[in-house]
């Protein structure tokens, strides 16, 4: 298809030109010393606080596997929702051309500026067996709050506007020459998001999903108190941490947070490393 061969055929833009010069790293990089240890130190320390003994151990314990292992499935599906509700709407907002726009921007946004209690209070007071509409779900027999779907929604909730952000810078930084040229050259509309769109959006899309991965993986706030905190049931990884930090039992709390740590590091580094550009003649 002509259109792909376009794709592979974008120039790359030359940046040498616009680097900061030599004593201008210089400045910048003491100038990020203070943030970066800010942001690193402390991850260090946890790790160097994390013994193989204590991994071992609580990884043999029935509380700690449920907990992550409930963490897996939730935060896998709600990046499941994310991507197959969320692809669509960052589509309409990078491409379309629609009244409200920057309203819906707004409303997307919502979720990543409130307070996570808050996101859990309003999900309660919607899909709680007395909230709006959970009384008529209730009704047919449906019971949301405090289970596992539970789980799943507040995560959606927190998390999916990370993955519509990203998305939508990826997809809007897609030329539309090319998209101009691939119907010029007969494909549909599925063609060219197949073999246009999807792969010069890829890095936006990759880097949104492993985001919202992220952010879905320590939830707290709106999971605690929509979904409630039962071993085995609702209790994720994070709510673990703090019941065991409340508890007095920091081992445990220690272990799971080195565990959330190397996850997201691990996730993170590999999804950046998978994109990174591949170095052409």
């Amino acid at each position: 298809m002509t259109a792909v061969r376009c794709v592979e055929k974008v120039p790359r833009l030359n940046q040498s030109q616009h680097r900061a010069p030599r004593r201008g790293i210089w400045f910048l990089s003491i100038a990020s010393i203070p943030l970066l240890a800010l942001l690193v130190v402390p991850l260090i320390v946890l790790l160097l606080h994390l013994s193989p003994g204590m991994l071992r151990h609580y990884l043999g314990d029935h509380a700690t596997v449920q907990a992550i292992f409930l963490s897996l499935i939730t935060t896998t599906t709600t990046l499941a929702l994310a991507i197959c509700l969320g692809t669509p709407l960052a589509y309409l907002l990078a491409r379309g051309r629609i009244r409200g726009k920057g309203l819906i921007e707004v409303l997307v946004d919502m979720p990543t500026v409130l307070p996570p209690a808050v996101a859990g209070i309003a999900l309660l007071l919607t899909l709680g067996r007395r909230g709006v509409l959970g009384i008529y779900l209730q009704r047919m027999g449906i019971e949301i709050d405090f289970t596992a779907v539970a789980v799943v929604i507040a995560q959606t909730f927190v998390a999916a506007p990370y993955f519509i952000k990203s998305a939508t810078v990826g997809l809007a930084s897609v030329s539309d020459e090319l998209l101009e040229v691939a119907a010029l050259d007969g494909a549909s509309p599925a063609q060219t998001f197949g073999f246009v769109t999807f792969p010069l959006a890829l890095r936006g899309l990759a880097g949104g999903a492993a985001l919202c991965w992220s952010r879905a993986l320590g939830e707290f706030g709106a999971t605690i108190i929509f979904a409630g905190n039962y071993p085995g049931r609702t209790q994720t990884m994070p709510l673990a941490i703090y019941m065991g930090f409340e508890s007095g039992n920091l081992s445990e709390s220690l272990t799971l947070a080195g565990i959330l740590l190397i996850v997201s590091f691990s996730l993170l580094l590999a999804i950046r490393a998978a994109l990174r550009p591949v170095a052409t003649d």
